[in-house]
């Protein structure tokens, strides 16, 4: 049995959960979640908790189990709590700034590179180095932030570019020149 697909999902209070079939809906104070579940698994909600139980004990059921649990809990959290990834930019006149639903971002090249906030992804700019990354999808948040990050990624030389808060960056020792005679 999997240790994580065994665990149920606490629903908290103001979550609704409806399951149709393979399914699965959370709708919660930031907004609505859907997501078909495999055949192999079936969700049941008991009470405050959601319930995930595979079929049989094939090796494709053994390991949709946990992912799957994991994915629903994910989705309570998002509708909930919502997901927030932030980024942060080093180097030199590197900077960021919000225009409207536009990310203007000046990160060395000859143009500014300008992202824009889709539907349900939204970024915050608390600082000109700073980026936050908001959403109740964990998925698209992750992929959204790793897009922005994709535009510039640190360097190991100078760490110049943007990466994750708290990313180890390993740095690297510049080419060692001729001593003078």
């Amino acid at each position: 049995m999997s240790r994580i697909g065994k665990m149920p999902v606490a629903v908290p209070a103001g979550v609704d959960v409806k399951i149709d079939g393979n399914m699965v809906t959370v709708k919660g104070p930031k907004g609505t979640l859907s997501r078909n579940i495999k055949p192999e698994i079936t969700v049941v909600q008991e009470g405050a908790e959601l319930i995930v139980e595979r079929k049989d004990d094939d090796k494709t059921s053994r390991s949709l189990h946990g992912l799957t649990r994991t994915l629903v809990a994910n989705m309570v959290t998002g509708v909930t709590a919502g997901f927030t990834k932030e980024l942060e930019i080093n180097g030199v006149g590197y900077r960021c700034a919000k225009k409207g639903k536009d990310l203007d971002l000046t990160l060395g090249f000859s143009h500014p590179v300008i992202v824009t906030d889709t539907d349900d992804i939204k970024t915050e700019v608390p600082s000109p180095n700073k980026i936050v990354v908001t959403g109740i999808d964990k998925q698209k948040v992750g992929q959204f932030a790793a897009e922005i990050r994709r535009i510039r990624p640190v360097e190991p030389y100078k760490g110049k570019g943007i990466k994750y808060a708290g990313e180890f960056v390993v740095r690297k020792e510049g080419k060692a020149g001729k001593g003078k005679k």
